[in-house]
């Protein structure tokens, strides 16, 4: 689960990692916690290290201007709050509602979250060609929203997290 968030050397918000992603970058002196779970430790050999939800990388890292989120499986799954688009149940797989084999592509539009069942019975078809509906439409999420998506949060859930994520989000 990717829970901790990491900001640039400027305070901005660049992306999620794991707990264990965390924790290495910290101990390599590439990152610094910002803020940390009240009453949890990380212990190793000869170290002790608050849980981090916050880190701060020490080198500003230059990124590009994002318009877009970049579409990944992980992402339609999260954005979908792993959901099948069919008929509700848990999705474990990502469905092309244009099948790649006809020329759908790998976009936030195109695919779904399905659960098995459903992503095999409609096979290499349309949703209208296999008789099924969606459950709802699937959209592109902003980056911000993306970024939410990835720490497992709702806008009403933010917190003490408010204050390292944009206004905007």
């Amino acid at each position: 689960m990717r829970n901790t968030l990491v900001l640039n050397a400027s305070y901005e918000p660049l992306t999620t990692v794991s707990l264990k992603r965390a924790v290495v970058l910290v101990l390599q002196d590439k990152a610094v916690v910002e803020h940390a779970h009240p009453l949890s430790v990380v212990r190793g050999t000869g170290v002790s290290l608050p849980v981090p939800r916050v880190i701060r990388l020490n080198r500003y890292v230059r990124v590009p201007f994002r318009q877009h989120a970049p579409w990944s499986r992980r992402g339609v799954l999260v954005r979908d709050q792993h959901r099948c688009a069919y008929c509700g149940r848990r999705a474990t797989t990502v469905d092309h509602l244009q099948p790649r084999s006809r020329g759908g592509s790998d976009s936030w539009l195109n695919t779904v979250a399905a659960c098995a069942e459903d992503n095999q019975r409609k096979a290499d078809r349309t949703p209208e060609q296999a008789g099924m509906k969606l459950l709802s439409r699937p959209f592109e999420p902003t980056p911000e929203a993306t970024l939410m998506m990835a720490l497992g949060l709702k806008e009403k859930d933010l917190g003490e997290l408010a204050a390292w994520l944009p206004a905007t989000a």
